[in-house]
């Protein structure tokens, strides 16, 4: 959402929604935490927006001012009202009384025949001003005020969005009479996205206005869209060419000239009523709500809204319904954390010792060697956002091999509408295919995404010390391996990082940029901005083996391998897993990145069968079944053709039973609860070891880094959040336990032990 703002030229702000107001820092992030304030009525239940620097001064009660936030004036027989609250227009008392003020003087003025409501600077109104709370919070008029007095309003008014009309300041519009726009101003009730819903209307007049249907989709996704798009759904009535405000009042003269008919949304019926009686609305909205926002509790909160907009009868009725949804949203463990995640996603771009205003390179131009699923993924990535790249390969087949991958994931981008033709060719044309090192040499950024291979790795670097320009940025996509030894092979260090893409790098949002000891504050800068610049979400890492994620997965895969052996099946653990909310269970994973790469390392490595790791037995077996997972439609699940979900096989179960008692297990039942924990509390013992140890700047990073490159559900808000909302001592306590039970390798990490002794949380580490 935060680069849709920037993208139309709303400075970077920190949006939420809801009666949420800043209370105390947050454990996690030090950042404000949110919680309703019993002082502020429902109809207060809008989107916020603020700039940063308002979080952070959260102790602060500002004076009010409710004068100035809106100017009135008149055009002739116009009344125009502007709000003017930098940088994005809030909702504050002063413009919530100015409003008010605006409508009941222009009503006054029997010379005043329309109002036109605009917005100045770069929004329309983004939302509620978030730094008015306690005390202050009930100040001036309230919004529902200022709603009834907009919408009682007897002199018709056109809402002018000339910028960002996000959550409350969509539902303002909703309560104007009509809407024009200009054709760059974006227009969305994004609630949805912190576990949400529109509080001030929005999800009874949008029905009202466009239909349930386009309402349930609009609401339910959060995407906002610009005005055109807003037009041909039917939330704007035109889209204005050229002044903004002189075309609302002549379109407001149009309106004068045909009898100057107000128009009340609340008051509409014929598109609720054209949907009253058909039921597969509802049932299609919650079939797609279960497919794209999996687990998510408030598009159902949403759909019922929906529900009430159509069959309550009444606006009233379904008013009171929103609010009584929207409490229970509030009240909803998910709405904490999603707050979380979208603070967190703020925070990572923070680096203590990289100052904001550090210098940067621009990077006009890129090179990747190698072209196969990686290296490819990584060349998409540059040619999308418009940087020209030359991917090196050894032979000439590799490199049309890897380069006609490329150009079918983008014909499949075609095919399915995300691309245009004229897209996909521009993008290819950006991609030039070479055998040479000297090729790369003027690149402003290169990365090595070659095998995970430390020697091959160094070779590589070693090569490109030789015919890299000087300032360029040397990067490796290695996944846990070290990048000082990669820097050693080099004269500057200082250039080197590493830029760890996930898989597939063309989709894949998280970037974890690694930094060596030498790295310049400059390289780094620059590799997190590039991060941005690649619609990445970058999060700092330490140089250690696996960096962040893939150090912490290693206790979870271990623990799903050892509770298999102990008595659950891998179907089990897969269950509780994505019951869970994770994508898919370890053993699915497994499958899907294929049973042989390991199977067959360990071949090549001459290691003896009898020192294999016991986790790794089962798949081994299975492997010298010839069942490497989805590649080969046999693995611990069976696929049919082109399916990639998969069924169990009594078979495996054989197979793991088999290897336990070879092993001298003894099975035993082991509950879903059990399985859970020991599956996810490794990642959390692990995670303070690597906060601690500085490898991650903050717990809400690890977070970060979970949600978005291993498909940790975001409504837990990540691995450590969830944790915090477990207890941190109750979490001690049950790892203390399978310590006893199971070993060494459940040793408590010293930060958590001190973190439960002195009962603080993350946020003080």
């Amino acid at each position: 959402m935060n680069t849709f703002l920037h993208d139309y030229g709303v400075p970077d702000t920190d949006t939420l929604s809801g009666l949420i107001l800043m209370k105390t820092p947050s454990r996690l992030t030090g950042r404000p935490f949110f919680t309703s304030h019993p002082n502020l009525p429902f109809y207060g239940l809008i989107q916020y927006a603020c700039a940063p620097h308002i979080l952070r001064s959260r102790n602060r009660i500002p004076t009010m001012a409710l004068k100035g936030q809106v100017h009135y004036e008149t055009r002739g027989d116009i009344a125009l009202l502007t709000v003017d609250n930098p940088p994005v227009n809030p909702l504050s008392s002063g413009v919530r009384q100015g409003l008010l003020d605006g409508v009941e003087k222009a009503l006054a003025n029997d010379a005043v025949k329309a109002v036109v409501l605009t917005g100045a600077n770069r929004a329309f109104i983004a939302g509620a001003d978030i730094s008015e709370f306690g005390a202050a919070a009930t100040a001036g008029a309230s919004l529902n005020e200022a709603l009834n007095k907009l919408e009682g309003s007897s002199k018709p008014i056109v809402a002018a969005l000339n910028g960002t009309a996000f959550g409350g300041g969509l539902e303002v519009a909703l309560c104007c009479d009509y809407r024009v726009a200009v054709a760059t101003a974006p227009v969305g009730l994004p609630e949805v996205k912190l576990g949400l819903l529109p509080g001030a209307g929005g999800t009874q007049r949008l029905p009202r206005l466009v239909g349930a249907s386009r309402a349930l989709n609009f609401i339910i996704s959060g995407e906002p869209v610009l005005a055109p798009e807003a037009a041909e759904l039917g939330i704007i009535d035109r889209v204005i060419d050229g002044d903004l405000v002189d075309g609302a009042i002549a379109y407001a003269h149009e309106i004068l000239a045909a009898g100057g008919k107000t128009r009340k949304i609340r008051n509409e019926s014929s598109a609720v009523e054209a949907d009253r009686g058909n039921p597969d609305i509802f049932a299609e909205a919650r079939k797609t709500a279960a497919a794209t926002m999996r687990g998510r509790f408030a598009p159902e909160m949403i759909i019922r809204c929906v529900e009430a907009a159509v069959n309550a009868g009444d606006f009233d009725a379904g008013m009171k319904v929103e609010a009584e949804c929207f409490a229970q949203c509030l009240n909803h463990p998910q709405r904490q954390s999603l707050i979380h995640m979208f603070f967190a996603e703020r925070e990572c771009a923070k680096i203590p010792d990289v100052p904001k205003d550090t210098k940067t390179v621009d990077l006009k131009s890129a090179a990747v060697i190698g072209c196969g699923t990686m290296g490819g993924g990584i060349a998409m990535c540059f040619a999308n956002v418009g940087i020209p790249v030359t991917i090196l390969e050894m032979e000439q087949d590799a490199l049309d091999r890897g380069m006609g991958v490329i150009r079918k994931n983008y014909e499949r981008m075609l095919a399915r509408g995300r691309i245009t033709e004229a897209e996909l060719n521009e993008r290819m044309a950006l991609l030039t295919g070479s055998l040479a090192y000297e090729d790369l040499g003027s690149a402003d950024v290169v990365i090595e995404a070659v095998y995970e291979n430390i020697d091959v790795k160094v070779e590589v670097f070693k090569k490109l010390e030789q015919v890299m320009k000087q300032g360029a940025i040397i990067a490796s996509n290695t996944s846990g391996l070290d990048v000082d030894k990669m820097a050693a092979a080099t004269s500057r260090p200082q250039d080197v990082i590493g830029l760890h893409f996930f898989s597939p790098a063309n989709i894949m949002r998280l970037l974890e940029v690694v930094r060596g000891k030498d790295s310049s504050i400059e390289t780094i800068a620059t590799s997190m901005k590039l991060g941005k610049t690649l619609n990445k979400l970058a999060v700092l890492s330490g140089n250690a083996p696996g960096f962040i994620g893939n150090r912490m997965v290693a206790g979870y895969t271990r623990q799903a391998g050892e509770v298999i052996l102990q008595g659950a099946t891998p179907y089990q653990v897969d269950g509780v897993l994505t019951q869970f909310g994770m994508a898919m269970g370890p053993f699915q994973m497994n499958d899907l990145v294929g049973l042989d790469l390991g199977w067959r390392a360990r071949k090549l490595a001459g290691i003896d069968p009898a020192n294999v790791p016991i986790t790794a037995r089962v798949a081994d077996k299975l492997c010298e079944l010839e069942r490497f997972g989805q590649k080969n439609g046999r693995g611990f699940y069976i696929y049919g053709d082109n399916s990639r979900s998969g069924t169990p096989d009594p078979e495996v179960v054989e197979i793991v039973e088999q290897t336990s008692k070879e092993l001298g297990i003894e099975r035993r039942p082991i509950d879903d609860d059990e399985v859970l924990k020991r599956c996810l509390y490794p990642l959390v013992n692990e995670g303070c070891r690597i906060l601690e140890q500085g490898i991650a700047i903050r717990a809400s990073d690890i977070d970060i880094v979970y949600l978005n490159g291993y498909g940790f559900p975001d409504v837990t808000g990540g691995p450590m959040f969830w944790a915090e909302q477990q207890g941190l001592d109750n979490v001690l306590a049950d790892i203390r336990k399978f310590q006893k039970e199971y070993g060494d390798a459940w040793e408590p990490a010293p930060l958590l032990e001190r973190l439960v002794a002195e009962g603080k949380g993350f946020g003080d580490v």
